[in-house]
């Protein structure tokens, strides 16, 4: 599967074709991956998402090589409760429905997913290639069609720009903190806005004073929502460039 910038198969092809496609995917899959498939239920859609069962179990596959390079742990491997908060929001509200949108730091895709189905023009991306398999395969399973793209948010390159940015749960570690408000910069063309999902870490409020200062303005809906029998809070924070 490349990953340049690849295209999920759904479009024009028969559920059938797919079917066959996914059966194939899901073998690959298993044979890599304990896996673990989940259901949700988004406005009046019902998804249905593969993921990992135990990311800590994908602890062993990283060399200390790897780890010194660049430190990036399996955290692509889970769902995380700040992406289904914004996926919720983004099938109930339809905010993002003609836009063109990109997601860094996609794990599985879920949010990704939930915008493509809203009606949006959807590029999912993650730094690991391990996460756009899964992607790949929750879209089809879903039937949405939508492209993916390995994307470093350490390093933008390209032109490109989108009417909107979506992350969720991406503001675990300082030292992605101001790569991340860069990559918005980068990649939002004039009049867009990203949003930013996040279970209210202590580093957001960091992440806030860099935002700030790199000319953007912050509009927050807080929400609890649901995970298994615990309610988690999230804050969705609304970032748009300060107008002069």
């Amino acid at each position: 599967m490349p990953f340049e910038r690849y295209t999920v198969p759904v479009s024009g092809r028969s559920d059938a074709a797919i079917d066959d496609e996914l059966t194939q995917l899901r073998a690959e899959l298993a044979a890599e991956y304990d896996l673990r498939e989940v259901a949700h239920r988004f406005g009046e859609c019902d998804f249905t998402f593969l993921s990992v069962l135990d990311s800590y179990a994908l602890l062993d596959r990283i060399s200390p090589e790897e780890f010194l390079k660049d430190e990036q742990m399996p955290y692509w491997a889970e769902i995380w409760p700040a992406a289904v908060t914004l996926s919720r929001q983004i099938m109930e509200r339809k905010e993002l429905a003609g836009k063109s949108v990109l997601e860094l730091g996609a794990g599985v895709g879920m949010a990704s997913i939930a915008a493509a189905k809203s009606g949006a023009r959807v590029l999912c991306t993650d730094y690991s290639t391990e996460a756009l398999k899964f992607v790949a395969y929750n879209a089809m399973r879903n039937r949405v069609a939508l492209d993916t793209c390995r994307l470093d948010w350490r390093l933008v390159k390209g032109s490109e720009k989108f009417d909107a940015v979506i992350a969720a749960d991406v503001l675990y570690e300082r030292v992605n903190l101001l790569p991340i408000v860069t990559a918005i910069d980068a990649l939002l063309a004039p009049g867009g806005a990203a949003f930013i999902a996040d279970p209210r870490r202590r580093l957001a409020d960091q992440f806030l004073e860099l935002v700030h200062e790199n000319g953007f303005e912050i509009a927050e809906k807080r929400m609890f929502d649901a995970e298994g029998d615990q309610t988690v809070a999230v804050t969705i924070y609304k970032l748009q460039r300060v107008t002069a």
